[in-house]
């Protein structure tokens, strides 16, 4: 049987299809078979597994996992070896549950305890962790188990694929694990630190591989908050190696891991996403990754180029990454992005590809992009970038949908020149139904883009707003549980309710539900924020002809002002003087009964003595609301 399945998938379908693996397992697991027999099935069995998926799936559906388990308990090397052979090629395919692994809690201390029989066991049991190690949860397992302990000896194994396994290993188990990197940095082998090893494994003489799964593990240690930024292991090795996988000449898998690791790399560092602008024509040398493979690549064998063709969109999904990662903070390194080669059309065309992953990358680095005023004025007018982004906001999953949120907020901004084609296109009902989600994001950003919208707007729009959302709904969000959602929402009955005339129509119609909101965030336990934002609202309330009747008549919600003027905050001091300012201003109708109605219930005794508030603002302010009584 051995002979005749090895390098023959079809031999390999038909045993299987005759029903050898049942028959298999059970001579694999008889105690009377010999330790000869045993062996010959495990090897049959792991040959089978080199077949295709199909067959995984067979021999997981056998039970074979627990089976090969159970046999490392024999104290015959050459059999556990033969298990674990078996089991490595099982548990790499993508068909096998990982979780299979953990089912039994005695497996992973038990395969800890085997590390030590010989090389071959160390491969496969590392290579089995690096596959398996999918989650959070199976991170702590592998850590309490002693992972760290127990493979870093294995970083200086005198052999290749041991080191490499135990490298992939460390890779798998600090990514976004910040107890897995603490514990990385003490770490010691042969004398040496663990980021001096990784260091070593980066250098330009070690294979590819070496390098870029070296650069990974620094990379997550640095991500998280292990290794600081400006660190020399970073600055000078880590990253310098990334740029170098990003070159025209390294296979597509490297070039796609190398620029993704990169992205992750500086993502949060502005300073990490200078140098690597400058390092070796980065920006440049992205701009290949989206001409390739061309007509005239120097690929020779068929077989490769045929593969290139099929993941060429991995290669944009990269680029586009690390231009958003890269341009996410620093002016000068965005105009070098939107100014190499056709990069707003490859954007545009990015947005409507049919891979997803290239979708969401594409509008990952136009919201990157768009948080340039000087983008937004040029290059992002020029090529009408909102028209596919309206699109892409049409059916898109939820993670697509946030982004593309996201940049369309920053393009509803009054100085962006896309903000009335925008406004013409009919967006304001779809902004309504993002404000309905059930994700917290997609509410703040359909709410955000209202706001943007509603800001120095004319009476046309602002109407069109209030009746797209309806006051339903509008009061809804003002009692959403989510702070960004009420933030948002306050900003936008803010960015509503200014210039007299449209204050005195919005609240003729809706005064009586915009009072009864107001007293409710000042009655709530909110942040000082929120109730800073509620105020500012009601000053503008207080601003209007007409409206300002709402608070003159209305004792609690003055008692409120009052006590928000004596408060030991001074931001919400300020927003509550403010309000009585306006109340009081002189050249306006019945602004004497006001003064005096004010004026008996004890605010110009708090006035007086505001005037002499320790905060210069305040205190004029405050003064300025004086001057009104004697003027």
């Amino acid at each position: 049987m051995k002979n005749a399945v090895i390098g023959n998938n079809k031999q390999k379908a038909n045993l299987i299809v005759l029903g050898a693996v049942p028959r298999l397992l059970y001579l694999l697991q008889q105690s009377s078979s010999s330790a000869e027999l045993r062996t010959e099935c495990a090897v049959v069995l792991g040959s089978l597994a080199m077949g295709t998926e199909n067959n995984i799936k067979s021999l997981v559906d056998c039970h074979i996992i627990p089976a090969l388990l159970q046999g490392l308990l024999c104290p015959d090397l050459v059999f556990i070896e033969a298990c674990l052979r078996c089991l490595r090629t099982v548990f790499i395919s993508p068909v096998t549950p990982v979780q299979l692994l953990y089912t039994d809690p005695t497996v992973i201390p038990h395969l800890m305890s085997l590390l030590s029989r010989s090389q071959r066991t160390q491969e496969y049991i590392t290579q089995i962790f690096s596959h398996c190690c999918k989650t959070a949860e199976h991170q702590t397992v592998l850590f309490n188990h002693g992972a760290i302990q127990n493979i870093a000896p294995l970083l200086i194994s005198p052999s290749y694929k041991v080191r490499m396994q135990a490298l992939k290993c460390f890779s798998v188990l600090a990514y976004e694990n910040t107890q897995v990197s603490m514990t990385l940095v003490n770490v010691l082998v042969d004398g040496e630190l663990l980021s001096q090893v990784f260091v070593r494994m980066m250098q330009r003489d070690k294979p590819i591989e070496m390098q870029l799964t070296a650069a990974k593990c620094l990379t997550y240690m640095c991500r998280a908050g292990a290794i600081r930024t400006d660190d020399n292991c970073i600055v000078l090795k880590t990253l310098p190696c990334l740029v170098r996988m990003c070159s025209k000449d390294r296979l597509l898998e490297e070039r796609v891991e190398g620029a993704e690791t990169l992205a992750f790399l500086m993502e949060p560092d502005v300073e990490l996403q200078r140098i690597a602008s400058i390092t070796d024509h980065l920006v440049a040398m992205l701009a290949d990754y989206f001409k390739y493979p061309s007509s005239v690549s120097a690929i020779t064998d068929i077989k490769r180029l045929d593969h290139d063709l099929k993941h060429a969109h991995e290669l944009r999904q990269a680029a586009f990454k690390l231009y958003a990662s890269l341009g996410s903070n620093d002016e000068d390194i965005r105009k070098k992005i939107t100014e190499t080669e056709n990069m707003m059309d490859r954007i545009v065309s990015g947005l409507s590809e049919s891979s997803i992953k290239v979708r969401l990358a594409a509008v990952r680095c136009l919201h990157s992009l768009s948080r340039s005023v000087q983008q937004l004025r040029t290059s992002f007018h020029d090529h009408a970038v909102w028209k596919p982004l309206m699109k892409l906001l049409q059916n898109a999953p939820d993670e697509v949908l946030v982004m593309a949120s996201s940049t369309l907020c920053n393009l509803l901004l009054e100085f962006s020149p896309s903000k009335e084609p925008i406004l013409e296109s009919g967006v304001i009902e779809l902004l309504c139904s993002l404000t309905q989600s059930d994700s917290p994001a997609l509410r703040v950003n359909g709410i955000w883009a209202l706001m943007n919208m509603a800001f120095q707007a004319d009476q046309k729009v602002k109407v069109e707003i209030m009746r797209a959302l309806g006051t339903e709904q509008l009061f809804r969000l003002l009692s959403d549980p989510d702070a960004n959602v009420l933030m948002k929402t306050l900003g936008l009955l803010r960015n509503l309710l200014s210039t007299r005339p449209h204050i005195d129509q919005i609240m003729s119609s809706h005064g009586k539900q915009i009072m009864q909101a107001v007293t409710l965030i000042l009655e709530g336990e909110h942040s000082i924020e929120v109730k800073e934002q509620t105020l500012c609202i009601l000053a503008n309330i207080a601003d209007g002809n007409t409206a300002k009747e709402l608070i003159m008549t209305n004792d609690d919600m003055l008692q409120k002002v009052k006590y928000y003027m004596g408060h030991s905050n001074v931001k919400l001091q300020l927003a509550a003087t403010f309000c009585i300012s306006n109340l009081v201003w002189n050249e306006e109708d019945g602004s004497q009964e006001r003064q005096d109605k004010l004026r008996e219930m004890g605010f110009v005794d708090i006035l007086h003595k505001l005037t002499q508030a320790s905060d210069p603002n305040l205190c004029d302010r405050a003064k300025t609301a004086m001057q009104q009584y004697l003027a």
